[in-house]
């Protein structure tokens, strides 16, 4: 009984996380607000909910499954945002109006303001 419970509360909280990265996605309005939410959220949801499958199934070889799972979302889903962030940096010549950000070049050779 206390495992559904935890389990619920576990999916319930991951399932609300997503919702209000679903809600930021949709409100933010440049593209680098959206991945930074994407991001955040997607990461945070996704190790819920796949926490409550593993409370759920208990120790067995699908729940070790699932947390290896979790550690490739855990590693991935960053770096992939920010990949993605890069390209939109690089490509978007007009980002500066809508972002305050360090010029690439100056922070990859250490040079001074």
């Amino acid at each position: 009984m206390l495992r559904i419970i935890i389990a619920g509360l576990l999916l319930l909280s991951g399932l609300f996380v997503l919702g209000i990265a679903t809600i930021g996605i949709f409100r933010f309005s440049t593209m680098l607000n959206r991945i930074h939410v994407a991001a955040k959220c997607d990461t945070l949801g996704a190790l819920l909910v796949l926490s409550s499958l593993i409370v759920m199934s208990g120790v067995t070889f699908f729940s070790f499954k699932l947390l290896l799972v979790i550690i490739f979302l855990w590693l991935c889903n960053p770096v992939a945002s920010h990949l993605v962030a890069r390209a939109e940096v690089r490509t978007n010549h007009n980002i500066w109006k809508t972002c305050d950000f360090i010029d690439e070049t100056e922070s990859e050779t250490g040079g001074e303001n």
